[in-house]
């Protein structure tokens, strides 16, 4: 018997967003055997990063030309459900100002959550897709990515990535800056070439220790420029798809020669991409240079098979992210029985809350409760604080920007004042997930495996309530005190946290 719509393409489909600087692109993939099988793929040239103002800010045109290419991408993601899909920002959406004003309607004209993610985590998603495009090796391989904002150098092992590098400089953003008139000649290349260089000078020294045998090159720049080689014979005869130093100074010559973008003529060369092709050519020499590359292979995985085989890992429960918990738990020497405890208490306060809530809430939640004692190993004072700045600003493998900023929040919030929430919106998710936290923290002051009454928590209109028994409370005048402190603070913010001693027999009921 078939399955139905939604069950194929909640187990059986998966979808890719990348929203780069340059283009955006929509994958589709089909699940067969934790292998995924590219089904469909829309392409939309946005130049998202040629919009950006001198004062950083997405202009409105751009802005309007993203949102109709996302509603696009929407109508054909109709049907597919929440967790088959993932959409990613880039450089573009990192460094403008308005990047978030921009996303509320990003999300509502795509219809799904939209991730914006750090460099390293870009890097990290672009040498998955590009190892999943190439055939298993023992060898180490380097990975470079020309993106229109920003350039991903990569060298890892099989499917493990080792060194992650994201740097500043793309296709569209060197092109507006050495070439903004098309203006052609040898001044300018030198300069962009040389910019180049120095922006690599920070990871060479460490790249060329650890050494590679293959290097790789993906992303749309790539792909133009090996064309254009081939279909031209620049590289001396060298057949397929490569990339090689002598090939990119004979096109370097051919440009110099034409004088102006408009009167370049090169065959394999799309139309779309002329405008940016100087400021990306001169980056990959650049890379190849100082990197010691010769000879650049060109892959056909990039950032968005890289998200499709992340999102697989999620959905079959090999999460990224898990394994990143676990390595900060174990770097920070966290006591692993106290997280389980809060981990287990806050789960159950956020159920009795919410009722059933979203899987990736309760995920995110659950791995705030692991982490949030981290800060203890740098100083006992204050120590949630410390949680928050490591939650904030370390590179943590599979989290997006939004899932370590809300981390951070969790962390700094589950103790101490609840004044600095206030900018927080009242109507928002966050504020169930922080005071379950909060209250699993606080049941959980002793670090011991005590047994804890039964107690059931629930939503009000005021704010939050906990029914506990009366006489454990008689009992435990430490506890019910620290009770009665939390309720002052959530009456500071204007929410009202009412605790309820019950007897036993209408505990039972209330539960």
């Amino acid at each position: 018997m078939d399955k139905p719509l939604s069950q194929l393409v909640a187990h059986d489909m998966l979808a890719a967003v990348d929203l780069g600087s340059n283009s955006f692109h929509l994958q589709i993939g089909r699940v067969v055997d934790d292998q995924i099988y590219l089904l469909d793929s829309l392409r939309e040239s946005v130049r998202l990063g040629a919009g950006l103002t001198r004062d950083g800010r997405i202009d409105r045109a751009t802005q309007l030309r993203a949102l109709e290419a996302m509603g696009r991408f929407g109508e054909r993601l109709r049907g597919f459900s929440h967790g088959a899909v993932r959409a990613v920002g880039t450089n573009a959406l990192r460094v403008a100002k308005n990047a978030d004003q921009f996303l509320v309607e990003a999300r509502r004209a795509l219809g799904f959550p939209i991730e914006v993610v750090f460099g390293r985590e870009e890097a990290r998603l672009i040498y998955l897709g590009v190892a999943h495009s190439v055939p298993p090796s023992p060898d180490r391989r380097l990975v470079i990515d020309v993106g229109g904002g920003s350039t991903e150098c990569v060298i890892g092992t099989g499917l493990t990535p080792e060194l992650m590098e994201s740097i500043s400089m793309g296709c569209v953003s060197w092109s507006l800056r050495f070439f903004p008139d098309g203006r052609l000649d040898k001044a300018a290349f030198k300069a962009a070439e040389l910019a180049a260089a120095n922006e690599m000078q920070r990871i060479v020294k460490a790249y060329r220790r650890t050494g590679w045998t293959l290097a790789l090159g993906s992303s749309g720049t790539i792909k133009s420029l090996a064309s254009i080689l081939e279909a031209g014979d620049l590289n001396n005869g060298i057949p397929g798809q490569v990339i090689t130093v002598a090939g990119l100074e004979r096109l370097r010559a051919l440009l110099i020669k034409a004088g102006n973008i408009d009167r370049v003529r090169l065959p394999g060369l799309r139309e779309d991409r002329l405008t940016i092709l100087p400021g990306g050519m001169t980056i990959v020499s650049a890379a190849m240079h100082e990197l010691g590359v010769e000879r650049l292979q060109v892959s056909d995985g990039a950032l968005r098979q890289g998200v499709l085989y992340d999102l697989l890992g999620r959905v079959t429960h090999h999460d990224m992210r898990e394994a990143t918990v676990r390595e900060f738990m174990r770097r920070y020497h966290v006591d692993m029985a106290q997280a389980e405890r809060v981990e287990r208490l806050a789960t159950q306060v956020h159920a009795d809350l919410i009722g059933e809530p979203e899987e990736e809430k309760t995920l995110l939640l659950q791995f705030a409760a692991r982490l949030h004692e981290i800060g203890i190993t740098i100083a006992h004072a204050g120590y949630h604080k410390h949680s928050a700045y490591i939650l904030a600003q370390a590179d943590m493998p599979g989290f997006s920007r939004d899932e370590q900023a809300r981390l951070s929040r969790l962390a700094l919030s589950h103790r101490g004042k609840l004044s600095k929430l206030e900018g927080l919106p009242a109507r928002s998710s966050e504020w169930a997930r922080i005071f379950s936290l909060r209250l699993a923290a606080l049941l959980s002051l002793s670090r011991n495996d005590i047994t804890l009454p039964r107690f059931a928590c629930k939503t009000t209109e005021a704010g939050y309530q906990i029914a506990l028994s009366r006489a454990w409370l008689a009992e435990h005048p430490l506890t019910e005190a620290a009770l009665e402190a939390e309720a002052a603070e959530w009456r500071v913010l204007g929410i009202r946290f009412e605790i309820r001693g019950l007897s036993e027999e209408r505990l039972k009921g209330a539960g």
